[in-house]
C-alpha cells in the first residue's frame, strides 16, 4: 500500500460514521439594521485606515480637489471623469509614464461604511487599474448616496462581471518586525472626498 492509499484509507475510516446531512448556515448578519449614519461611519472607518477624508458639497468639489492635491503638478484624471477640472485626462500612458505621475483623481462605484472601503469597478471616471495603482497619491471622490452599509449590500449593488478594486486605506504592508511600510503595492497616500 502506498502512502497516498494509506492516508486516503485513514480518512475514509474516520469519516465512516460522520453525519453527512446538510447543515443550514445562519445568515442573520444580513438582517442587521444599517447604522444610523452610514456616511459618518464610512468617514470614521476610512480615517482609521489612515486615509485623509473630507466631506464637501457638490459645488465645492474643484476647491476641495485643489486643496487635497496640495500643489502636486503631475496629475491625471480618467476618461469620463464627471467634474470639470483643469487636469489632463489619461490618454493610455505607459506604466513608466504613470510611475512619474504624482497623483490620480477618480470616482468610485461605491463605498462600504462598516469597513471603510472604496470599490472601483473601472467604469467611466474610475480609470484603469494601472492608473489607480501606480501614482503615489490617489484622490477618490465618492457620492454620499453611493455609501452602502455593509459588504453584502455592496456585493448586491456591484456587477460581478466587472473588474473590481477594493481599497481600504493607503497601500501598506509590514515587515517581519511589524514595521508598517506604505506604498509598496499601490498609492502611499489616499485622499477621499465624500460629495453631498
Amino acid at each position: 500500500m502506498s502512502a497516498r492509499e494509506e492516508i486516503l484509507a485513514a480518512v475514509r475510516s474516520a469519516l465512516a460514521g460522520a453525519d453527512r446531512a446538510d447543515t443550514p448556515v445562519p445568515r442573520a448578519y444580513r438582517d442587521a439594521p444599517p447604522p444610523a449614519d452610514v456616511v459618518g461611519l464610512f468617514v470614521e472607518r476610512a480615517a482609521d485606515y489612515r486615509a485623509h477624508v473630507v466631506r464637501c458639497a457638490e459645488a465645492d468639489v474643484p476647491a476641495a480637489v485643489a486643496s487635497a492635491l496640495g500643489g502636486l503638478t503631475r496629475v491625471l484624471v480618467p476618461p469620463g471623469f464627471p467634474y470639470p477640472l483643469p487636469i489632463p485626462v489619461d490618454a493610455g500612458e505607459s506604466t513608466a509614464e504613470l510611475d512619474r505621475v504624482d497623483a490620480v483623481v477618480t470616482t468610485a462605484a461605491l463605498a462600504i461604511a462598516t469597513t471603510g472601503t472604496l470599490v472601483l469597478d473601472h467604469t467611466a471616471g474610475q480609470g484603469r487599474r494601472a492608473l489607480t495603482l501606480l501614482p503615489d497619491t490617489h484622490l477618490c471622490l465618492v457620492r454620499a448616496d453611493r455609501v452602502v452599509p455593509d459588504v453584502p449590500a455592496a456585493i448586491a449593488a456591484l456587477d460581478p462581471r466587472r473588474p473590481q478594486t477594493w481599497i481600504s486605506g493607503p497601500s501598506a504592508t509590514s515587515d517581519i518586525e511589524l514595521n508598517r511600510v506604505e506604498g509598496v503595492h499601490g498609492p502611499r497616500n489616499l485622499h477621499i472626498l465624500v460629495v453631498g
